[in-house]
């Protein structure tokens, strides 16, 4: 017996009963006719002694295969039919484009068919992509005569239900994995047992901008959400920062290592899915040996045809579902495309468009769109004005909820363009900010006379942002402004009453044009604070409820400092905790200490300095009281 075919007694006792369907490799090939479709299971479930035969075959039998289409998803393996030297023997047609491919294709020696995944078994099953042979790779049977499509069912289901002859390679190495993944001996014309470990897929260790993304999408994930997560080296980022969530669930095209681990780890419970609650639910896996042992008979795994994980409706369904995806290049209007490099095909539309679009539908849903700010070494940007010239938009303007790089993070869902453009721009690559700062105003994005503060000076200081809860136990973000918080801060000046802005500017003017605004929100982070406070509530979206900064004045090693607290949640700590974070950031800076200019009838503000223990002078005029305030342990 062949060494790579190991007994079993349900594929022996199938063996006796079915002769016929275990006849030799060049017996089964010389069913392939001139001209036929040949459809090939999908990345790790390539059946990879079935492709070799079929090379085999046709190496041997020159004469006996021409014009055969090979139709794919995605091949890891070899991809043997695209050699040159089989041109008049196959052409190959993918969904999706891959490093093995990606040449044959550009080179015009191989095809791409754009499509949404979800809607590939449907071309199958309406006959308007006829598949003559399927080329699949299966489990042994069990004592019923059910094999498992293991490792991939996605589009490779359809295909064995709609090809003409199937013939399936039978590998100990599947896994039997739950769900619909089911074919019977009786749908499968030939059985080829032959055992070899699956193809592995592991995504190269995630550097220090993979992590640094992977860290901001982890701010956006909550407890509960349901997730979808694509591959490579950012979304195995993603995952790992993952950890500390609690009861996520999984619903997704592509089940990876790390969701196998985070599964391991219980963040993974799935638990509150509002469908398939208490499963995973994906449609194909690409990992490592222990993942898809993992995967062998679990049932709280289950894979679904890609008809179902990726359909738009069906993700729509899910609450709080968050779809997870990567990107080549964005503009600064939201397009993005994830399939091409301009004119050159380099991925597919896959199934990222089906997922974001659900997302946006699913009640809470989440889109998040990551990429890498730049490409070459950092010598192009990938926020770019208007996508390259002969790229594909993957995904519109509408699809997309929150762009992640190395940077940050923009929020881009209800906003007009010039807030996108700023957004997008603030969180690009600092040595293409000024760059793109200029080509947006040039092409009417943002406002003509749009400030920036180019280089580490307007560079957003993460690191002062901080977290408080107040006596009254409000839960608090402080951060430094934002050039893209003009909006912002236009409606937090406007919700102000006329008395706390007559105390706030002492002045009686209430307008805050454009021009106002950017000496609020352009500014030179080493000479000047601005610190938003944020109500943050257990659900919907924050609320800005302070401002406060401090401008430094170098030769007497103090700061102006002033705040303003919105009506409403005056008395309640907020001021507090500001001034306290102001204070430490000038303490961190060197200075000495504040001045301020405060009405005399503002008594709540001159106490709330009388509070901080600082060692005040005082001086009184016309109204209003100038103070100097030393920070305490200064000399």
């Amino acid at each position: 017996m062949d060494p790579s075919i190991s007994p079993h007694p349900a594929l022996e006792e199938l063996r006796r009963k079915h002769a016929e369907k275990f006849a030799p490799p060049e017996a089964i090939f010389a069913h392939v006719h001139r001209g036929d479709r040949i459809f090939i299971g999908t990345a790790c479930g390539e059946p990879q002694h079935l492709v070799r035969s079929l090379i085999d075959y046709v190496a041997s039998n020159p004469k006996a295969v021409f014009d055969a289409e090979i139709l794919h998803v995605w091949t890891l393996g070899l991809a043997p039919y695209t050699d040159i030297k089989f041109k008049r023997n196959f052409r190959y047609n993918s969904f999706f484009v891959g490093d093995n491919t990606r040449d044959a294709v550009n080179q015009g020696l191989a095809d791409y068919s754009p499509i949404f995944l979800s809607q590939v078994p449907r071309l199958f099953e309406e006959r308007r992509v006829e598949i003559d042979v399927a080329l699949i790779q299966v489990s042994p049977p069990d004592e019923h005569g059910w094999l498992s499509l293991g490792v991939s069912v996605d589009i490779t289901k359809a295909a064995a239900q709609n090809a003409r002859i199937v013939i399936a390679q039978v590998n100990r190495h599947m896994p039997r994995v739950h769900g619909d993944t089911f074919v019977h001996a009786s749908e499968i014309d030939f059985l080829l047992p032959h055992d070899e470990p699956l193809l592995i897929y592991a995504a190269t260790a995630p550097d220090e901008i993979a992590q640094a993304i992977g860290r901001y999408v982890a701010r956006i994930v909550q407890d509960g959400d349901t997730i979808q997560v694509g591959y490579g080296s950012t979304p195995s980022a993603i995952v790992a920062g993952l950890k500390d969530r609690k009861h996520l669930g999984v619903h997704t095209e592509l089940l990876s290592n790390g969701i196998v681990r985070l599964m391991q780890a219980g963040v993974i419970d799935n638990s509150r899915k509002s469908i398939d609650r208490g499963k995973a639910v994906a449609s194909f896996c690409m990992g490592r040996p222990e993942t898809y042992a993992f995967l062998d008979d679990n049932p709280a795994i289950e894979f679904r045809p890609i008809s179902y994980t990726n359909d738009p409706l069906t993700i729509a369904r899910i609450e709080n579902m968050t779809a997870i995806n990567a990107a080549l290049q964005i503009d600064l209007t939201g397009q993005a495309t994830a399939e091409s490099i301009g004119p050159r095909f380099y991925s597919g539309i896959g199934g990222q468009a089906d997922f974001m679009r659900g997302a946006v539908l699913a009640p809470g849903g989440k889109t998040i769109l990551t990429l890498q700010s730049t490409a070459r070494n950092e010598e192009v940007s990938r926020i770019v004005p208007f996508l390259d010239t002969g790229a594909g938009v993957t995904l519109g303007r509408g699809d997309i909820h929150y762009v992640v790089t190395e940077f940050g993070i923009a929020y881009l869902h209800g906003k007009n363009i010039r807030e996108r453009a700023m957004a997008l721009i603030a969180i690009a690559h600092p040595k293409f900010q000024p760059q793109l700062i200029q080509e947006a105003k040039q092409l009417g994005l943002i406002y003509k006379d749009q400030a920036f503060i180019p280089g580490k000076k307007g560079e957003y200081p993460e690191a002062f942002e901080a977290r408080r809860t107040t006596r009254r136990g409000l839960s608090l973000l402080l951060r430094p402004v934002r050039i893209t918080d003009e909006s912002l801060l236009k409606d937090f000046f406007y919700s102000l009453s006329d008395k706390s802005v007559y105390r706030r500017f002492i002045s009686q003017r209430r307008d805050m044009p454009h021009e106002r605004l950017q000496e609020f929100t352009v500014i030179d982070y080493t000479r000047e604070m601005v610190i938003l406070v944020e109500l943050v509530p257990e659900e919907g979206p924050s609320q800005t409820i302070a401002v406060g900064q401090y401008g430094i004045e170098e030769q007497a090693h103090v700061a102006e400092v002033a705040l303003v607290v919105r009506d409403d949640y005056q008395g309640q700590g907020v001021g507090t905790e500001l001034l306290g974070h102001l204070t430490h950031l000038a303490q961190a800076q060197g200075l000495l200490g504040f001045t301020a200019e405060v009405l005399v009838e503002n008594v709540p503000m001159l106490r709330l300095f009388e509070r901080m223990g600082f060692d005040i002078e005082r001086r009184t005029a016309e109204g209003v009281c100038e103070l100097r305030m030393r920070f305490r342990g200064r000399s």
